[in-house]
């Protein structure tokens, strides 16, 4: 059985990856995440996703090894997490009755063969008209300090939004698992049949 690696410690990229019912292991990949002058958001996410999966190649030499990096882009501007409830609740008023697009980048590495299959996967979110009291209420309910964009969806940050679109809802928690298990098929490694 081909042995996977997910290349992050995000508790969020676990939880969706043990949707797929397959063993894995976590393996925190160093990579410097600065991004380069002039490099857009597709191109950084896709970048950081690829650098996250080889990192861990000469740890893991017959693995396949998945990496994913997100940001978000509002106002045309990437987005990084607030850390603090004031920033939280200045991003959001920002974000408030328009389109924010969170960009993954999905990469999975056969380190054994040296194939890489890279992709970017946007995702829209669609915020609805909120007042400062509401935005302020969520902030403090919620403490998405630690989340780019300053909500999570996959909790009360749900009510925030008029609709969301886009390939696969698993993308905006940060690990697209439809392109994942195409990926991963290619690698001779289906998700339905181990």
């Amino acid at each position: 059985m081909t042995q996977i690696v997910l290349a992050s410690t995000s508790p969020y990229r676990r939880e969706l990856l043990e949707k797929l019912g397959m063993p894995f292991i976590t393996a925190a990949p160093l990579v410097d995440e600065t991004p380069i002058p002039g490099e857009d958001a597709r191109q950084l996410v896709m970048r950081l996703a690829q650098a996250k999966a080889q990192a861990l190649s000469m740890q893991y030499p017959n693995h396949l090894i998945i990496g994913s990096d997100q940001v978000c882009v509002l106002d045309g501007k990437i987005v990084g997490k607030p850390h603090t409830e004031e920033k939280a609740v200045e991003q959001l008023l920002i974000a408030r009755n328009s389109i924010v697009t969170f960009y993954t980048g999905l990469a999975l590495y056969n380190s054994a063969a040296g194939n890489l299959q890279v992709i970017c996967e946007p995702f829209d979110v669609h915020f609805r008209h909120l007042s400062e009291q509401e935005i302020r209420h969520y902030v403090h309910k919620e403490q998405p300090l630690q989340c780019a964009g300053s909500f999570k969806s996959e909790g009360l940050g749900i009510t925030l939004f008029e609709r969301l679109s886009g390939k696969d809802p698993n993308t905006l928690v940060g690990l697209p698992l439809i392109s994942l298990c195409e990926m991963l098929c290619n690698e001779g490694c289906n998700p339905l049949l181990m």
